[in-house]
């Protein structure tokens, strides 16, 4: 009989430790494009703002734009799933602050892709137009009226939590992991983010789907430059694409929530993970490599700063091999 217990509690113990292991091995997985989508996006944005042909055309200002709030969104993603990860709990307060900001980038994205799927459309449809109606000044008229469109959304979220009687509960401090579900404590905080949210993207996708259109019109024109119309029309099926995956991001919470209903935890955690990784991480620096591959300008000087670090640790290493060796 003790050496049958035994034997259950090895087997226990290595059931265990294999599903720790598992968990580790997954973690690693999401925790490391993370971290390298992270430091491609920065190296971007940084590219975006290190030459005066990038700061002074609008298309990259959009692009900055977008780059950024993806960013933003992108850390408070992974700072978020990081505590899930360690079972942290946050209060509702800081839980709240977190989630607003989120929900204000969140909709940045989207709102922009607009704007430069009509810069383009612009662009190919009207050229002799294009130098006066998409202006720098323009430029950061759109982007102002994007963000104050955001932080009313943001605004309005806020008022409809203060609706909430926290005072009513027993504690603060939060019984479930924090993220935008938990936050949605009342009936109509619900309804309104589920509204907001189908009016943004059903919106944004009749606007990028209409552009796209407009310009396969445009390209059977014997007036329209061909190859711009051509790339154009490529660059549009892109960002419907990121439109979609934006999309996609909404139904993670719920997917997982149906999933954990009818499968096992630790088959949960793993479709979590990838989850995760395809439809939170990926879409966020898809800009990047939109752009940092198919756009001829941005290219080399983007490659050019990514191998920076590389080339001056090589440097360095050489420096003091020749110190040394002297």
């Amino acid at each position: 009989m003790s050496y049958a217990n035994h034997s259950q509690t090895n087997f226990t113990i290595g059931q265990q430790y294999q599903e720790l292991l598992g968990l580790v091995l997954f973690s690693i997985l999401s925790v490391v494009p993370c971290c390298v989508f992270l430091f491609i996006n920065g190296t971007m944005l940084f590219t975006l703002r290190s030459k005066s042909v990038f700061r002074e055309t609008s298309r990259y200002i959009l692009l900055y734009n977008l780059l950024f709030a993806d960013t933003v969104l992108l850390v408070q993603s992974q700072l978020l799933y990081i505590l899930a990860a360690c079972s942290i709990t946050l209060t509702y307060p800081v839980c709240g602050v977190l989630i607003m900001l989120a929900n204000l980038t969140y909709v940045i994205s989207p709102l922009t892709l607009v704007v430069m799927c009509l810069e383009r459309y612009v662009a190919v449809c009207y050229p002799l137009r294009h130098a006066a109606i998409i202006t720098i000044r323009n430029t950061g008229m759109a982007i102002i009226v994007i963000w104050a469109f955001s932080s009313l959304n943001v605004l309005i979220q806020v008022l409809l939590l203060l609706n909430i009687p926290f005072e009513d509960l027993q504690s603060l401090q939060m019984r479930q992991f924090c993220g935008k579900e938990s936050m949605l404590l009342n009936l109509m905080s619900d309804l309104y983010d589920k509204a907001y949210t189908g009016f943004v993207f059903v919106s944004a996708s009749m606007a990028v789907t209409c552009s796209y259109v407009g310009v396969i019109v445009a390209a059977r024109s014997a007036s329209t430059d061909k190859a711009s119309a051509q790339k154009a029309r490529k660059t549009l099926l892109l960002h419907l694409v990121q439109l979609g995956l934006s999309l996609s991001s909404t139904v993670h919470n719920p997917l997982l929530m149906a999933m954990s209903k009818v499968l096992d935890r630790i088959l949960v955690v793993r479709i979590q993970i990838v989850l995760y990784v395809c439809i939170i991480i990926f879409p966020r620096c898809l800009s990047s490599l939109i752009y940092g591959i198919r756009d001829q300008t941005i290219r080399p000087i983007l490659m050019n700063n990514l191998c920076c670090h590389s080339l001056c640790v090589s440097v360095t290493v050489k420096a003091k091999i020749c110190i040394i060796t002297s």
